[in-house]
């Protein structure tokens, strides 16, 4: 059952007439603050107070009515029930998710296995590992969009509202800013399932025979509620406004997501994280495309969330401020290990069992290594023994051949002990090598002094304009470019790099220049063709052996090279254009945004490789730590079309 709670200047008035049933209430004596709420279900002429406070004038709350009792577990669900039902003062709930056991993969592999992990409320639990290791796979299980191969999965309580925000924002054709964000935050799941129940409950024979219809659209506006979706509307404009897209760049109603640009993509994709409503927070690369506004702004959302969060990011200074616990997914070494503390405090923690490991492998080694060579020794001991004592002893003399054999079977008894001994040893397993990203970025020979050169160039699309612009970037500069989303540092690029002519103004490019360049969408590696296919195109005079060989030396191997390069993950793209930058040679070297979908390894390799080569360098990123661990000449930021050096 349901009623309508509405609240007027004149008290409170409860009509609805569902199921058969029609429920009238009216407000008694005190005031609203504290009405007194007379429901009568007139088809058994019952009746029966129920207090409701905090409902303010104006307002109108719609929830289940699942008896027309007002005895406890039944009535009416007033605002304060429900704060008292999922433990919190806006109405989210207070839930915990717990990992038993639980393995994940593919029906030929297995990722992981044993991971057991508890989600409580305030959990801010970051998951590590090298790209392949399952990170994806285990929030996928955790969200319940993929079964687990072994373990089980649990909310508690069942109906708590786990959201999964995949790394790639799927922009569905024709698809608006505010159809994205309510299919990204579940409201429109939670509308369609409301609707068919709304539709089995006007006509049962539309709905499954085993559940009553009534219980089944409780449950449906429940959820519903609990998204969001009521207000959902309202809320959007305004979230949009203060992430910088206000309603004549962007209107949520008739601007779709295939018209937005790769910033605006992002902060639509963060608007949808602020407005959601979960109990659980499941966030898979959040930090990719994020400007360093943007990168605060989810800071500052996941510190302040109630509920438990679980995120995979390859962004270090992300993790170092948002992270209290630490799940690494060792794919080397086949664990599965949950730290405590936060980031920074796991490398430190790593560190030292790795060096454990180590340590006690090699004392076990050593020590196996030593029994083995005493027990040899021994053997051959005994062994000359008795073949001394054959040769000099005569064949009469019986007490000396009898020593000896006495000495012998000493000798092998002590080759026993010792054998006996190897064997008592508690076995310690070697620690394996992990993979490593060993990358160099091929050379070409020197350019021109003057790499490229903008005077006065001015470049107009729509109402954006970027300039004028002066600059001049020299053979071997390394040159850091920040700046918000939008502010134009893509165009930018495409001046420098001769890819667009300015509408005003001058852009060239000097002589013998050789790019190489990872964009930010990896444009390089989309589409139908196999992977080993589209890269011999971009590299012909190499073998497919040599090409098939250094794909490996990436982490892509046989069964990475045959498929489509549309169907490889994110990361693996990014690391087959590294591979394309070591097989051909390069002496302007730009890089956007080059550590998204990058594991943590691969960021540290290539910013040793960067610190090896010799060419000129623009370095488009947000990644705080890769703008401190990368050594740069210069710096710009691009704001609002306007190129400053800082």
């Amino acid at each position: 059952m349901f009623g309508v709670i509405a609240v007027g200047e004149e008290g409170l008035a409860i009509v609805e007439r569902t199921h058969h049933r029609e429920v009238v209430g009216r407000r008694g004596e005190s005031d609203i603050g504290s009405a007194q709420v007379v429901v009568d279900a007139v088809e058994t002429g019952d009746k029966s107070a129920q207090s409701i406070s905090d409902l303010t004038v104006g307002e109108v709350v719609i929830e289940p009515l699942k008896s027309h009792y007002m005895g406890e577990g039944h009535g009416l669900y007033c605002k304060e029930a429900r704060r008292q039902r999922r433990g919190c003062d806006d109405g989210s709930m207070t839930a915990t998710l717990v990992a038993k056991g639980v393995a994940g993969g593919f029906a030929h592999r297995t990722l992981f296995e044993g991971v057991d992990l508890t989600v409580a409320p305030g959990d801010v639990i970051g998951v590590v590992g090298a790209n392949g290791a399952g990170k994806s796979t285990l929030l996928r299980i955790l969200a319940g969009d993929v079964e687990p191969l072994e373990g089980t999965v649990s909310a508690a309580p069942a109906d708590a509202f786990v959201g999964w925000l995949p790394q790639e924002h799927q922009r569905v054709p024709g698809e608006t800013v505010a159809g994205y964000i309510a299919r990204r935050t579940g409201c429109t799941a939670a509308t369609r399932a409301m609707d068919a129940a709304a539709s089995a409950l006007a006509d049962p024979a539309q709905g499954p025979t085993d559940a009553d219809p009534a219980d089944a659209y409780a449950v449906a506006l429940e959820h519903w509620l609990a998204t969001g979706a009521a207000d959902l509307d309202d809320r959007i404009p305004a979230v949009l406004a203060d992430l910088g897209l206000h309603s004549g760049a962007v209107s949520p109603t008739s601007t779709t997501t295939t018209a937005l640009s790769g910033g605006q993509a992002a902060r639509v994709g963060l608007a949808a994280l602020m407005l959601s409503r979960f109990d659980i927070v499941l966030l898979d690369e959040p930090t990719n495309d994020l400007d360093l506004d943007g990168l605060q702004r989810l800071e500052d959302f996941v510190r302040d969330l109630r509920g438990g969060v679980v995120l995979v990011s390859h962004d270090r200074e992300f993790l170092a401020r948002s992270v209290t616990r630490v799940l690494e997914l060792d794919l080397a070494q086949n664990t599965t290990t949950v730290f405590g503390g936060g980031y920074d405090s796991f490398l430190e923690e790593r560190e030292v069992a790795r060096r454990h490991r180590r340590e006690q492998y090699d004392e076990f080694a050593d020590k196996k290594s030593d029994l083995v060579a005493r027990a040899r020794t021994q053997r051959e001991w005994s062994s000359q023994g008795v073949r001394n004592a054959m040769r000099k002893s005569p064949d009469n003399d019986k007490i000396r051949r009898r020593a000896a054999t006495e000495s012998s079977e000493k000798q092998a008894q002590k080759v026993r002990q010792m054998e006996s001994r190897i064997a008592r040893l508690q076995e310690v397993d070697e620690p394996r090598k992990e993979w490593t990203l060993e990358f160099t970025i091929g050379s070409a020979p020197r350019s021109s002094s003057v790499v490229a050169t903008l005077a006065n160039a001015v470049v107009r699309q729509g109402d954006f304009v970027l300039g004028p612009v002066s600059i001049q970037v020299d053979a071997g500069e390394r040159i850091g470019i920040t700046g918000p989303n939008g502010a134009g540092k893509s165009t930018l690029l495409r001046l420098l790099l001769g890819r667009q002519q300015p509408d005003e103004g001058r852009a060239s490019q000097g002589a013998n220049v050789a790019i190489g360049e990872i964009d930010q969408v990896r444009a390089e590696f989309s589409g139908p063709g196999r992977l080993v296919d589209r890269f011999e195109q971009r590299v012909p005079s190499w073998s497919t052996a040599d090409v098939r060989t250094l794909l490996a030396k990436f982490g892509l191997r046989a069964d990475h090279v045959e498929r489509a390069v549309d169907e490889l993950s994110p990361g693996e793209r990014t690391r087959a254009g590294l591979a394309l930058l070591q097989a051909g040679g390069t002496n302007v070297l730009v890089l956007d945004e080059p550590t998204n979908h990058l594991d943590l390894a691969a960021i540290e390799q290539l910013e040793q490789a960067l610190e090896t080569y010799d060419g000129a360098l623009l370095l488009v990123t947000h990644d705080r730590r890769m703008l401190q661990n990368v050594r740069l000449d210069r710096y710009w930021v691009v704001d609002h079309g306007r190129v400053k050096e800082r």
